[in-house]
């Protein structure tokens, strides 16, 4: 699949992607309908991008003018495609990678100044990572009051959110995908 950035400054650039089956980009189409549900939250934005992959969400979010975006994966492979792509559209400036395994914890976002106003979440589909994600996220005490968690998941599985302060918004279903819009709220 041919990833390329849907609008904004960078417009039509292309991303690489990963090799193999190890990770799975979100759609472009899919891509597109999500940031037309967020408009206007994202500009001046802080974004996190949890298992950031070819980091195309959090991208996206740059070229549509989000002051920041921190990405946060576990895969060598995705990390090395992830610091090419902001390095060929000179993104360097206004991000941050971090490997990470946030199924552990999150304290890698400790070092980081600032909260996050949207977060993009989009773990491997039906290996219940959504759950514990979503709780090191909390945890981490990185959220502002209000912000947005974007989860992309499989039909298959739910995202539970029971026991912690987020309140669903919207969810949309793409294919076989369905987008869940969390509100965070303390």
């Amino acid at each position: 699949m041919a990833l390329r950035i849907i609008a904004g400054d960078l417009k039509g650039r292309k991303l690489r992607s990963v090799c193999g089956t190890g990770t799975r980009p979100t759609a472009n189409r899919t891509r597109e309908a999500i940031f037309n549900i967020l408009a206007s939250r994202v500009r001046g934005s802080n974004v996190l991008d949890l298992f950031a992959g070819t980091g195309a969400f959090g991208i996206e979010a740059l070229s549509r003018k989000a002051h920041t975006a921190v990405f946060v994966d576990n895969d060598h492979e995705a990390l090395l495609v992830l610091q090419s792509n902001l390095r060929t559209l000179s993104l360097e400036s206004r991000s941050k990678i971090i490997r990470w395994d946030l199924l552990k914890n999150l304290n890698c976002l400790i070092a980081i100044s600032g909260a996050f106003d949207l977060v993009f979440m989009d773990p491997p589909y039906n290996q219940n990572m959504i759950e514990p994600g979503l709780r090191n996220l909390y945890k981490s005490q990185s959220l502002d009051a209000g912000a947005l968690v974007v989860v992309e998941h499989s039909r298959l599985e739910p995202v539970t959110i029971s026991q912690m302060p987020y309140r669903t918004v919207d969810q949309r279903k793409y294919g076989k995908s369905l987008v869940t819009i969390l509100n965070y709220v303390v």
